[in-house]
C-alpha cells in the first residue's frame, strides 16, 4: 500500500502524461484507492494541480539542473520536488527526503543530488524568474501567449497569465427560490460576501454541506450570471437550456422564471442527466423537464419554432477558465480551436431552427478567444438575415477579476 503522499503524486502526474485523464480526476482516484486522509489529500491535490499548473517553469529548472534527456518518471519526481523547495515553500529535510524515499531505488541518488543542489542554488534560482519569457514565467504555451498578445494586448496578456496561476475560489450563491437561505447564509470567518456580485459569496474550501444538501446556495462563478441575465428569462416562458447539464445555469433560469412556465433541459451525454435532475430538484425546481439530445444533429420537428428562448452554452477551449481547468492550456492546440469553432457553429445552426419567431437566444461560451466568440457570430449573422445581433458581452479574467466569458443575444426577427 503506498503511503507516500509524494510518491502518489509522481505516478499520479506519470499517467496525466498520458493525456487521458483530468488532474483533478487523478487527485479523485488517488485519494479513494488509498483511503487518504483529508490533510494528505489537500497536500496531495495542491502538489498535483500545482505541479500541472507551474509545469514549463519547473522544466525549466529542471533543464538547469540537468543536461540531456531526462525519463518521464525521474522527471515527474523531480517536478515534485522543485514544486515544494522553489514555490510552495515547504522545509527542505520534508520535500527532499520525502520525495527522495517517494522513487524507486535505481534513480534515488540523481533526484537527491538534483535537489540539494536546488537548495544550494535557490537564490539564484528564484531572483532569475523574473528575467523569463513570461511564457515560460507563467507556465503556458508560446502559441497562446502569442495569440492572447494579438487579441488581447501584451498588458492583458500578462495580467491574465498571472490571473491563471493563482490558486481559483471557491464561490458560490444564493438560491433564491429558497428565500430562506439569505437568513441562514451569512458572513463569517469562512465564508465572505463577494464584492461587486450581489448574492454571491467566497468561501475559505468547501461551504457547509448541509447548504448544498438543502439546496440553499449552488456553486458557481459570477460569470455564469452574465448569459442568464442576457436571455433574461420570464415566468410563463417556454425556454430551452440546449447544453445544460450540470445545471448551473439552468437553475438561474427557472430562479429567474420565478419557478413558473416550462424548461427544458437537454444534454448530449445521458450519463449526465441523473445529476442535472439532482441539482434541479434539490434547488426546489419543479417546472424543469430533462432530456437527452445531441445538438449536432438537426432537432426534432416538434421543437422547431418552439421556444420563446434558448440559451445555448456551447463547448469550447476553455480559455477564460484556465485558472480553475489546469489540463486545459496543454492539451489545446490552435488546430483544436478551430475544430471546436465549427463545432459551435454546427450546434448554433441547429438551435436556432428552434426559436419562435421574435424569439430569443443566447450563445454563450467560457471562452475569451474571438475565433469561438465575437468572430463566430459576425459570421452566423451575416449569413441569416433573420437573425439580429442585440448585444455581446465578453468577460476577462484580467480586467473583470472572475472567470473569463462570452455572451451574445440574438433575436429571430422573422415574422
Amino acid at each position: 500500500m503506498i503511503t507516500n503522499i509524494r510518491r502518489m503524486a509522481a505516478e499520479a502526474l506519470e499517467e496525466w502524461e498520458d493525456g487521458y485523464m483530468y488532474a483533478e480526476t487523478l487527485v479523485d482516484n488517488s485519494a479513494r484507492a488509498y483511503e487518504i486522509s483529508r490533510e494528505d489529500r489537500n497536500l496531495l491535490n495542491a502538489l498535483i494541480i500545482g505541479v500541472v499548473r507551474n509545469q514549463r517553469l519547473l522544466d525549466h529548472w529542471i533543464g538547469q539542473l540537468r543536461d540531456g534527456e531526462i525519463d518521464i518518471q525521474v522527471r515527474c519526481h523531480l517536478r515534485v520536488g522543485l514544486f515544494q523547495l522553489l514555490i510552495m515553500g515547504l522545509p527542505d529535510h520534508a520535500a527532499v527526503n520525502e520525495t527522495v524515499n517517494s522513487a524507486r531505488k535505481g534513480i534515488r541518488g540523481l533526484i537527491n543530488a538534483l535537489l540539494r543542489r536546488t537548495i544550494r542554488e535557490r537564490d539564484e534560482m528564484l531572483a532569475a524568474v523574473e528575467t523569463l519569457a513570461p511564457a515560460i514565467r507563467y507556465s503556458h504555451p508560446d502559441w497562446l501567449v502569442d495569440r492572447w498578445n494579438a487579441q488581447h494586448g501584451e498588458e492583458n496578456t500578462l495580467k491574465l497569465l498571472q490571473w491563471n496561476q493563482e490558486p481559483s475560489l471557491t464561490t458560490f450563491r444564493l438560491n433564491s427560490l429558497k428565500p430562506e437561505s439569505a437568513d441562514i447564509v451569512g458572513p463569517t470567518e469562512r465564508v465572505k460576501e463577494l464584492e461587486g456580485h450581489d448574492g454571491f459569496f467566497v468561501s475559505n474550501g468547501l461551504p457547509p454541506k448541509d447548504w448544498i444538501d438543502d439546496g440553499l446556495i449552488y456553486i458557481q462563478d459570477p460569470a455564469t450570471t452574465r448569459s442568464v441575465t442576457l436571455l433574461d428569462p420570464k415566468a410563463d416562458e417556454l425556454v430551452l437550456d440546449a447544453c445544460a447539464a450540470p445545471g448551473g445555469k439552468a437553475t438561474q433560469i427557472a430562479a429567474l422564471m420565478e419557478n413558473r412556465g416550462t424548461l427544458l433541459c437537454t444534454d448530449s451525454n445521458a450519463k449526465r442527466l441523473p445529476r442535472l435532475h439532482r441539482n434541479l430538484t434539490r434547488l426546489g425546481i419543479d417546472i424543469a423537464e430533462t432530456e437527452e439530445f445531441d445538438w449536432t444533429q438537426p432537432a426534432p420537428a416538434k421543437w422547431h419554432n418552439h421556444f420563446d428562448a434558448i440559451l445555448l452554452d456551447v463547448p469550447c477551449s476553455n480559455t477564460g477558465v484556465l485558472r480553475k481547468r489546469v489540463d486545459a492550456r496543454w492539451r489545446m492546440t490552435p488546430e483544436s480551436i478551430t475544430e471546436v469553432s465549427a463545432l459551435q457553429k454546427l450546434i448554433l445552426s441547429n438551435a436556432i431552427a428552434c426559436l419562435k419567431p421574435g424569439g430569443r437566444i443566447v450563445y454563450s461560451t467560457c471562452s475569451i478567444d474571438k475565433e469561438e466568440n465575437s468572430e463566430l457570430i459576425a459570421a452566423f449573422v451575416a449569413e441569416h438575415p433573420n437573425i439580429k445581433l442585440e448585444k455581446e458581452e465578453v468577460i476577462h479574467p484580467a480586467i473583470d477579476n472572475i472567470d473569463g466569458a462570452y455572451a451574445a443575444l440574438l433575436v429571430n426577427t422573422a415574422s
